[in-house]
């Protein structure tokens, strides 16, 4: 078969179809990928850079990053960080009207920092959160539709495993990635914030104000998570400022972890067994999916679909800014029906040769991807981070779920334009820092 764009289209047209019959991403990329290489260059060539791909990705040394971020959450999940993390927040924000949901907002992004995982993120802070406000008499939408929302965060606030992922397939530095999504996750996290001011005012039934707590009590909580917020300052400052690379840093953030598991009394032979198990389960998934998604890259290189994209875009004449607005509309459709790790993989290999082409930076489109990404999270019909808190709350109808996911959905939106009219958002820190 010859080499073509249509070649290209129609693998991206397959790849959907798997992905939308249940394939593993991982899976399906890679099967498409070689499949597609054996038919345009041979079956032997395709064997040849199969292999090559395979080696080179094992061996790169950003690899090691993942991993170790990953130890690091299980073991802070396991010293009880999360639970701590939640209760801290709640002690100082609490007795506000609707405190308890900007405390769920900050419990994921303090439990985002050291996970790096938007459902991950939503079923922990979910476990402890739910419970909690439905107790204190919050409605369930509002409830449900802040710990889904606030999930997200653990894609944006680094260590991110989505930036560490796209670093990966588009080579670009993870470390300026990291340093990139810092304003863009604060300002993310002050909408959620900005989004539940706004309807307590409006509806103050669904958020009944709870008791103060004591400044004994606040500082008592501060002080309980004192040793995981230091371990997550120190890895993100340290990056940002550029003391350690980022596989320094997550190897500095798992040790870490070690040792306030082990100050927390913890620690043990079962702990670290399971926090093993875990990451290498899920590194193994996620070595799979990125192995794969380098495959499906190469194949779709060589079709020549991504210049032709680009020619085609240029070929309509519209301005820089009307095109990446096209882009995010292609991604929020794309993300209504795909899994995000999914979405990102498809799309980029397509996607970053014409935002080069426009002449934008390669790290504002992956934190303007990821945020994209993030939306798909809570973006019915597929919204998995919905399915995740339905699974927790499980007389919520996920109708409910829905509607009371709206609100921060709205905020997304005008969050993700705010990123497009101004990239400084994303490339400021990084510019200043030298990073």
């Amino acid at each position: 078969m010859i080499a073509s764009p249509a070649t290209g289209l129609l693998g991206v047209l397959l790849l959907l179809v798997l992905l939308l019959l249940g394939m593993p991403v991982g899976v399906a990329l890679g099967l498409v990928g070689c499949g597609g290489l054996a038919l345009v260059i041979g079956l032997e060539p395709a064997l040849i850079k199969s292999g090559v791909v395979l080696f080179d990705t094992l061996i790169r040394y950003e690899l090691g990053t993942l991993p170790l971020f990953l130890l690091m959450a299980h073991l802070c999940f396991s010293a009880n960080a999360s639970r701590d993390l939640f209760d801290a927040a709640a002690r100082w924000l609490g007795h506000r009207r609707g405190g308890l949901a900007l405390s769920s907002i900050g419990g994921c992004a303090a439990f985002g920092a050291i996970n790096g995982s938007s459902l991950a993120t939503a079923a922990t802070i979910g476990m402890v959160a739910l419970p909690e406000m439905r107790r204190r008499g919050y409605s369930d939408a509002l409830a449900t539709g802040a710990v889904a929302a606030g999930g997200t965060l653990g894609q944006m606030i680094p260590p991110s495993g989505a930036l560490i992922v796209f670093g990966i397939v588009a080579e670009q530095s993870i470390g300026r990635l990291f340093t990139a999504a810092i304003v863009p996750g604060l300002t993310q996290m002050l909408g959620y914030f900005i989004t539940i001011w706004i309807l307590v005012r409006l509806r103050p039934q669904i958020a009944p104000q709870t008791e103060r707590a004591s400044w004994a009590e606040r500082w008592a909580a501060l002080g309980r998570v004192g040793d995981v917020l230091l371990l997550m300052l120190g890895v993100i400052s340290g990056i940002a400022l550029g003391w350690f690379t980022p596989t320094e840093a997550a190897a500095v953030g798992a040790g870490g972890a070690l040792l306030i598991a082990a100050w927390r009394g913890r620690l043990s032979l079962a702990t670290l067994q399971a926090a093993f198990e875990d990451t290498l389960r899920t590194s193994g998934l996620i070595y799979v999916v990125v192995i794969g998604a380098l495959l499906f890259s190469v194949f779709i290189a060589v079709t020549g679909l991504p210049a032709a994209a680009g020619a085609l875009i240029g070929g309509l004449g519209a301005s820089p800014l009307v095109t990446v607005l096209l882009i995010a509309l292609l991604l929020l459709l794309l993300g209504s029906v795909l899994d995000g790790l999914a979405l990102m993989l498809l799309t980029t290999p397509i996607l970053l040769p014409i935002i080069q082409g426009l002449g934008l930076s390669p790290i504002w489109f992956g934190i303007f991807l990821v945020r994209a990404m993030e939306i798909g999270f809570i973006h019915p019909p597929v919204g998995m981070n919905l399915y995740v808190i339905q699974g927790i709350a499980r007389d919520v109808p996920l109708a409910q779920i829905f509607r009371g996911v709206l609100p921060f959905l709205g905020a997304d939106l005008i969050h993700l334009l705010l990123l497009i009219l101004f990239p400084a958002l994303a490339l400021w820190l990084p510019a200043w820092l030298g990073s």
